[in-house]
């Protein structure tokens, strides 16, 4: 009964707030990691994107206008990694902040020595555990631009991650996959990369994965679904746990 009841409510959504075809066409056209996907799975993007705007507060900041098929946009990068997993994933938050181009968080940070810090780091995108996600508008329309950059599956990846804690690379897994395997491959390609960048060589992914495993998690999420072929190629390993955690076969 529940699910039938959820089920009419969606299609009650759907049919009241539908995607206009010339938006959703303009979105797949934009979002790279929409182009590899079946007219199927295209289709429950498409509601997933509807429940997206429906259930989510998209909020522009400082004087950013956001017209209709930016917030179709922006809802379909953020629907990509929950294509399988389903809106659920995301419960717990409600806003998207969105500024007109990289911003400074206006928040205090304690060094170790115990001294408070403002920050001055420009940021693209930043996610809090059970607050807002917030973007940079710039960096959402330069998605795709730069060979494996995506910043809303990038924020969206560690609001998974945070589903059973801080952000620490180790979203929850699902009931088959092995918590040590996940683990080990991980770290295997942490460590890895890490000798890599000490010996000078290119690394296969933005170096900015090696800040902390979080990060590790969100840029490789990013590869896996904006340049899946080169993830598979470097990573192998680390390809084949997010392709079963995210239930996707990108490549």
């Amino acid at each position: 009964m529940f699910n039938r009841l959820r089920n009419w409510r969606v299609q009650r959504i759907v049919a009241r707030r539908p995607i206009a075809e010339p938006l959703w066409r303009d979105a797949l056209q934009r979002c790279a990691p929409t182009r590899r996907l079946g007219a199927s799975d295209q289709a429950t993007l498409r509601v997933l994107a509807t429940l997206f705007l429906e259930r989510k507060s998209l909020e522009p900041t400082q004087g950013l206008q956001l017209d209709d098929a930016d917030r179709v946009l922006l809802a379909t990068h953020a629907c990509v990694p929950i294509l399988k997993l389903g809106l659920d994933w995301y419960d717990g938050w409600h806003s998207v902040i969105v500024y007109p181009d990289a911003f400074i968080p206006r928040r205090p940070k304690v060094d170790a020595a115990g001294v408070v810090h403002q920050s001055d780091s420009l940021l693209a995108g930043e996610a809090w555990g059970r607050g807002p996600v917030i973007l940079s508008w710039a960096d959402v329309l330069n998605t795709g631009r730069k060979p494996g950059h995506n910043v809303v599956i990038h924020e969206m990846a560690h609001k998974l991650d945070m589903l059973n804690g801080d952000a620490n690379g180790f979203p929850p897994l699902h009931r088959r996959m092995d918590r040590r395997v996940w683990t080990r491959v991980f770290s295997s390609a942490w460590d890895r990369l890490k000798d890599e960048q000490r010996n000078g060589l290119d690394l296969p992914m933005d170096p900015y994965a090696l800040e902390s495993p979080a990060e590790f998690f969100a840029v490789a999420s990013e590869q896996f679904f904006e340049a899946p072929a080169n993830l598979r190629q470097h990573l192998p390993d680390v390809y084949r746990q997010l392709e079963q955690f995210y239930r996707q076969h990108p490549f």
